[in-house]
Order: structure tokens, then sequence, then C-alpha cells
């Protein structure tokens, strides 16, 4: 069982706690790149990891990341005024450059130095696979960028989208490395999901009993999931985790490779990414009007915004009607929104000292210590796991295999993400 002082530290990011250092460390998906569209648009709030901050593109079309609140009385600076390589506080006329650093105080005379004591607080940022990432931890432990197959192929190839949930990071994330609810939440859609429909996975899904095998890797775990095939063969749905939110999800048949970050805004807020690739090929118009549409894993979202049209204001657009006829096995619409209500449901930050694990649990258990003890390693001057880029070049899979064989040792060359190269599951129809 979970002890509250577990709970607390692995659900608590912000500064100063041991699981806000552990996540600073890493580059951080922050925006979609197209939150920024252009030299001196308009600038965009950022929470992250419970810090109000503000990014903008300036004049040269660089990214800052700062402080959302101008040094001299406090003013937001989403009010400011995007011109000239700096964003200028309408207040007063405060102006910072991308670095944080202020490069004029109107007030002041020049030659009195005052402008250059001030610097907000201010965090790198680079753009890579149509995503802005920043980096919030000490400048001498920055890493190397992430190498993870969807934000190296080409543009064509990918598709990144990212919607609010209204629940902690982790009740999210340990949503995405649990496999046998598959069989059960999602079961209603399987024949008509775009993930999932036209292949033999779907059918195997079928089987509620899966059995679990979890083992750690390089960047976080590697899991196992076995179920009844054809007489002498098992269905294997492998899943990556990669330390500190990331999940690959298996494919099914020669559709697009899948995943998901969960990123925290703050302790009761995070932004759950979506990422969808192929790697040898452009992603088909038919394929993203699907995402775009909101199917599958992906959500409808209220115009101009990141948050679902479905969502615990109108409890996630509910049919009982469907629930009852099996057509949505929980009522609700879309692989995405069913995750997420269930996970919302549980309240902001659930409470994992009343719960009553299982077998299929393990996956859980194993990615809860290894962020416990990765966050205690760090308060010893341990370096954290996976911020190596050789460790994001893995996939997911889904293969058949032959009655009493090692899902690591027989289905290991599915595993290795090589750009370029097509994914087709071995069960495909």
């Amino acid at each position: 069982m979970t002890t509250r002082e577990q709970n607390d530290t692995l659900t608590q990011t912000g500064p100063g706690t041991a699981m806000g250092d552990l996540f600073r460390r890493y580059w951080i998906p922050v925006l979609i790149a197209e939150e920024l569209p252009e030299p001196d648009c308009p600038p965009v709030r950022v929470t992250l990891l419970s810090e109000r901050l503000i990014a903008f593109r300036d004049t040269a079309g660089k990214v800052g990341l700062m402080d959302e609140f101008c040094a001299h009385r406090g003013v937001s600076l989403w009010f400011g005024r995007n011109e000239e390589h700096g964003l200028r506080c309408p207040y007063h006329g405060w102006k910072y450059d991308v670095t944080g650093a202020c490069t004029e105080v109107p007030s002041e005379p020049v030659e009195s130095g005052y402008c250059g004591t001030i610097k907000l607080k201010s965090y790198p940022c680079v753009e890579k696979g149509g995503v802005i990432w920043t980096y919030m931890g000490p400048a001498e432990h920055q890493p190397a960028l992430p190498e993870f197959e969807w934000n190296i192929v080409p543009d064509a190839n990918r598709y990144v989208s990212k919607r609010l949930q209204q629940s902690n990071y982790l009740q999210a994330m340990e949503g995405g490395i649990d496999s046998s609810h598959v069989s059960f939440l999602h079961s209603g859609e399987l024949a008509t999901d775009p993930l999932h429909k036209g292949t033999k996975g779907a059918s195997y899904q079928k089987d509620t009993r899966p059995h679990f095998e979890v083992a750690e890797s390089d960047g976080g775990l590697l899991i196992g999931v076995r179920r009844n095939a054809e007489p002498g063969y098992h269905y294997w749905r492998i899943s990556q985790w990669i330390m500190p939110w990331y999940t690959m999800i298996p494919p099914y048949g020669d559709n697009a490779l899948n995943g998901h970050a969960f990123v925290p805004i703050d302790d009761e807020n995070c932004w759950v990414w979506s990422m969808t690739h192929k790697p040898a090929e452009a992603l088909s118009a038919a394929e993203i009007h699907s995402m775009e549409n909101g199917e599958g894993m992906y959500a409808e979202l209220i115009p101009g915004t990141y948050r679902p049209v479905a969502n615990k204001d109108n409890n996630y657009l509910i049919d009982r009607s469907l629930q009852k006829s099996g057509r949505y096995y929980s009522g609700v619409k879309g692989i995405g929104m069913q995750d997420a209500s269930l996970q919302e449901a549980m309240g902001p930050i659930q409470d994992r000292t009343k719960e009553n694990l299982v077998s299929t649990d393990n996956a859980i258990i194993m990615a809860r210590n290894r962020l416990l003890k990765a966050a205690r390693n760090l308060q010893k001057d341990i370096a954290p796991p996976a911020v190596d880029p050789a460790s994001h070049g893995v996939r997911s899979a889904s293969v058949r295999l032959p009655a009493g064989a090692s899902f690591k040792e027989d289905a290991k060359d599915y595993l290795v993400a090589r750009v370029g190269t097509t994914h087709v599951s071995p069960i495909s129809v």
C-alpha cells in the first residue's frame, strides 16, 4: 500500500519538492509550436510545475519563457506589448528580452545602470518536433534534447496535440500504463475506434484475465501483458513507460504509432499530450482529420482552448442508454475521454492509501517505486534515469508469440525505434 508520505511525494511537483526537483532535470514539453505562431505574436500564459510563467516569441523568432509578473509592481505580462525584440509591460513600460533580462526602464536615466540590475526568472526554450520544450533545472545539469522517434521524424509524419485534464498528473499517467482496463472501459469501441478497428489485437482484448510481466529498462519500464490468442499462442501487448511521464501505446496492425506525455500544470491539473507518428511515411489526410475531429485517444476541444468539449461540468456527455447497450461500456464516447472521466472522478489528487492493488497493478507499483527511488537518489546527487537520449529510441509492440516464449527476447526486434523503417505488427490482419 502507498503511504500518505509516499503519495504526497509522488504528487507534489512545485518548487522545492522532491518530485518537482526530479522533473526539473528533464526537458519538458511546454507548448505546441503553433501556440506562438509568428514573431511578435501575443504572449501565452503558462503554468508549469506550479510556476506561473509567460511565453512569447520575439521579433527574431526566439522563444522566451519567464516569470509572468513584471518586477516593478507585479503586473501580469500577459497584457504586455510584444515588440522590438522584447515584451513591454503596459503599466510603466519596463521591457524584458527572452532571457528575462530587463532592457528598458523608461523612468530611469540610462546612465544610472538600474535597468541592468533587473532580471526575471527565465528558462531556456528549444523547438523540436513541433513542440516548444523547456528545461527548468540547474544549468550545469542540462541534458541533451529528447530523441523520441515522434519528435525526429519529418513534420508530415507526425501529429501532436494536448488537452487539459483536471487531475494530478500521476493518476493520468497510471492510466496510461494500465493495460488491463482496455478489456472493460474501452471494450465497446474496439471494433470501430480508428486505433483498433480491423485488427486481430482488438479481438484478443476480450480476454479479461491478462497476465502481467514487468521489467526495468534503461529509460523506465517494459510492460508485457499476455492474453490468450489462438491455441498454442499468446497475444502480448508490450508497452514502454519512459521516465518521467511518457507512455508508448502498443500499435494495432499497420496503424500509426502513438504515445502520451502527462505533464503537471500544478498538483491538481495536468496536460495530457498525445503524439501520433509514422516512421517511414506521411500521415494521410484521413488520419489527420480523425485526430483533429477528436477521435480515438484524442478529444474534441472547445474552440480556442485545449479543454475538451466533454468535461466534468457536463458529466462528460455520458449517455446511459449507450452504456446499457454496451456501445460505450462506460457511456462516455471516445477512448481519451473515457480515461479522463474516471481519472478526474478520483478527485484532484487520488488518495492511494485506500487502494487495494492486485497483480495487474504491478506496472503501476513499479513506476511509483522508480519515481520515488529517482527522487531520493537525486537528493544524494545521483543523476536521474532517462535523461540520455539513447534511452528514448524504443517502441511499443503488439505480437503473437508461441506459448512459453519470452516477450523480452522473442519480441526485442520490434521494440527498437528505427526512423525510416515501417513498423507493422506481426498480428496485423
